[in-house]
C-alpha cells in the first residue's frame, strides 16, 4: 500500500510538471494557430498546414528534451541533496528552472506573436485570456508547492502554528517559595481571573503564579470562526501577491497597446517580476528581490503609461508600487544615516 508520503510526492511532481509542459504546449499551439491565420490571409495563401504542425512538433520536442536534460537531472540532485544542490536554503533551484524554461519562453512567443501581426497589419490573438492565465496560474501552483512541501496535506499542521484555542492565554509564569509550601500544605487552589490578573496554583510545594490575558471571546456557535492554518494561508498570499503581475499583463493586451512597443517594456518587467521567486521564503533576499524586481520597474512602467495613454492602470496599483518602494527605501536606507540616530527622533 502506498504511504501517505509517496502520494503526496507524487502529487506535487505530477502538479510541477503539469506547471512546466502545459503553458508551452497551449501557447505554442496559439502561436501556430496565428501563423496559420495570417498564411490563409495571405495572397496567394502559403502551405499554412505545415508551419502549423512543425510548431506543435517543435514544442513536443522542446518539452522532452528539458525535462530529460534538465528537470530530472536537477530533480534528482535536489532530492539527493548532492552536488551543487547541497546548501540550497536561501533559493529554490526547481522554481529558477521553471521560470527559465517555461516562464521564459512563454513570454518570448507572447512577444514574437505580436511581432508578427504587427507586420502584416491585423490582430488576431492578444493572447490576454487563456495563456496569459495559464502561465501565471502555472508559476503561482509551483511556487505554492514548494511553501507547501515540509508541511502535511491531512490532519492538524504539525507546527502547532495552526492552534488557536478558546481560553486564557498564559503570558507569564514564575516560581515563588512560600512558607506553606514549604510545610508541605498541598491545598488545591482553583483559577481566580479578577480583572484578567491570572491564578495561583501548587505544584510539589512551589507556588507557581500565572498571568493569564483576559480576552472576551464569541458565543460557542461562532466558535468555528476562531481558526487558522499556515498551509491555507499560503494560497491566500500567494495569489494575492500576483495580482500585480496580472494587472501589469491586462495592459499589455489592451487593443492600442499590444500592437505598439509598449508591449516589450511590459513583459519585460512582467518577467523580471517572477525571477523573485527564485528565493526562499526565509531568505533573506527575498524583501529586496519583491522590491526592486517588482514594485520599482512597475512603478517606473506605470508612470510611463499614464503619461502616454492616460489612466489605462489603476491608480490603486500605482500607489501600491510607490509606497512599497519608497517605504523599503526610507526603512532599510535613510533611516540608518547618522541624522536619525539622535535620541529626541521618534
Amino acid at each position: 500500500m502506498v504511504s501517505g508520503k509517496m502520494a503526496k510526492l507524487v502529487l506535487f511532481e505530477l502538479l510541477q510538471f503539469a506547471g512546466l509542459t502545459v503553458p508551452i504546449f497551449v501557447v505554442m499551439q496559439r502561436f501556430a494557430a496565428v501563423l496559420w491565420q495570417v498564411q490563409q490571409d495571405m495572397k496567394p495563401p502559403g502551405n499554412s498546414g505545415i508551419a502549423y504542425w512543425l510548431i506543435v512538433a517543435s514544442s513536443i520536442a522542446y518539452v522532452a528534451t528539458t525535462t530529460l536534460l534538465v528537470w530530472v537531472p536537477v530533480k534528482y540532485l535536489l532530492f539527493r541533496r548532492s552536488g551543487f544542490f547541497r546548501q540550497s536554503s536561501s533559493w529554490r533551484p526547481v522554481t529558477l528552472v521553471f521560470v527559465i524554461l517555461s516562464t521564459l519562453p512563454c513570454f518570448a512567443f507572447f512577444i514574437a506573436s505580436s511581432q508578427v501581426q504587427i507586420h502584416h497589419d491585423k490582430v488576431y490573438d492578444s493572447f490576454s485570456e487563456l495563456p496569459v492565465s495559464l502561465v501565471l496560474l502555472s508559476l503561482v501552483c509551483v511556487d505554492v508547492i514548494d511553501r507547501i512541501r515540509p508541511w502535511r496535506l491531512t490532519g492538524q499542521d504539525e507546527t502547532g502554528m495552526s492552534a488557536d484555542f478558546p481560553g486564557p492565554v498564559l503570558v507569564h509564569m514564575e516560581t515563588v517559595s512560600t512558607v506553606t509550601g514549604q510545610l508541605g500544605d498541598h491545598r488545591d487552589e482553583s483559577w481566580t481571573r479578577a480583572n484578567g490578573s491570572g491564578h495561583l496554583h501548587r505544584y510539589n510545594g512551589q507556588c507557581l503564579t500565572c498571568t493569564v490575558a483576559c480576552e472576551s471571546y464569541p458565543d460557542g456557535c461562532l466558535q468555528w470562526l476562531r481558526v487558522r492554518d499556515p498551509r491555507s494561508e499560503v494560497f491566500v498570499s500567494r495569489f494575492l501577491f500576483w495580482l500585480d503581475t496580472v494587472e501589469m499583463l491586462r495592459v499589455a493586451s489592451l487593443p492600442f497597446i499590444y500592437p505598439s512597443v509598449w508591449l516589450f517594456p511590459i513583459y519585460i518587467v512582467s518577467y523580471l517580476s517572477t525571477l523573485q521567486v527564485i528565493a526562499a521564503p526565509q531568505s533573506p533576499w527575498l524583501p529586496s528581490l519583491s522590491t526592486w524586481l517588482q514594485d520599482f520597474p512597475f512603478l517606473i512602467v506605470r508612470i510611463a503609461l499614464i503619461a502616454a495613454f492616460g489612466p489605462v492602470t489603476p491608480v490603486l496599483y500605482l500607489v501600491k508600487n510607490l509606497l512599497v518602494t519608497l517605504s523599503f527605501v526610507y526603512f532599510n536606507y535613510i533611516t540608518k544615516l547618522r541624522i536619525f540616530h539622535m535620541e529626541h527622533m521618534l
